[in-house]
């Protein structure tokens, strides 16, 4: 555990780009001293342990990460990992988890400037998606990425990853059905494949063009849709 004199966490980048507490202590014997816990509130020590196997999840991807690992680089004792995330599948959940909250506080926050223009709400949401993917640290979606590495339907972390794909779709959806297009079913099942299709193809699309891309591709999937009336 860490010692009362370490400094509180800071607010810096997750690893997907969006915010999150990453923790600055160094994994050092000392930090790891028995009997701390009771100086150091259970919150910290949660929020640390998920900071930790969030970075190296995203980084390394799931199965490459032990929970070794998480206890040392985290600085804490294995049965403090084990009080808050009793199997790793949990802290694997958490994770997706707490990335799913943060991805939809980001689309909502720019679904509020566009109530009543659906095209322009998809026009900007594009343009956060295509900055998302230019970033140097970007390594595609963690719900796509952990998805991949369980073939297991009835893999708790893969539901996780399900319930977000079928969120995104049903917000697409929603746009479509407001922009009052012929097949909006269609239209929306486009968007989720345009969407989905960037974040698992960042590797072939250089900074400067992914953020073009998607908006050109976005116009075309709207204009077949209009033509369709």
């Amino acid at each position: 555990m860490s010692t009362p004199s370490a400094p509180r966490s800071q607010r810096h980048p997750s690893p997907t780009g969006r915010s999150g507490a990453v923790s600055k202590r160094p994994a050092t014997a000392t930090a790891r001293t028995a009997g701390t816990a009771a100086v150091e509130p259970a919150l910290d020590v949660r929020d640390r342990i998920l900071d930790t196997a969030s970075r190296l999840f995203y980084g390394r991807g799931v199965r490459a990460v032990g929970v070794d690992l998480v206890v040392l680089e985290a600085a804490v004792a294995k049965t403090s990992l084990y009080r808050y995330f009793p199997t790793k599948d949990d802290l694997i959940v958490a994770f997706l988890e707490r990335e799913d909250l943060e991805f939809w506080a980001q689309w909502d926050g720019v679904a509020l400037r566009f109530p009543d223009d659906p095209a322009g709400e998809l026009d900007a949401h594009m343009l956060w998606i295509g900055e998302r993917l230019a970033r140097s640290n970007y390594r595609g979606c963690p719900q796509i990425n952990v998805a991949a590495e369980f073939a297991e339907q009835d893999h708790p972390a893969r539901q996780v990853s399900q319930r977000h794909m079928q969120a995104l779709r049903g917000r697409l959806l929603d746009i479509a059905n407001r922009l009052n297009v012929p097949r909006p079913k269609q239209l929306a099942a486009q968007l989720a494949v345009l969407v989905n299709g960037a974040f698992v193809s960042s590797g072939l699309l250089s900074p400067e063009e992914a953020t073009g891309v998607l908006r050109g591709a976005l116009k075309a999937l709207l204009a077949g849709a209009r033509a369709d009336a």
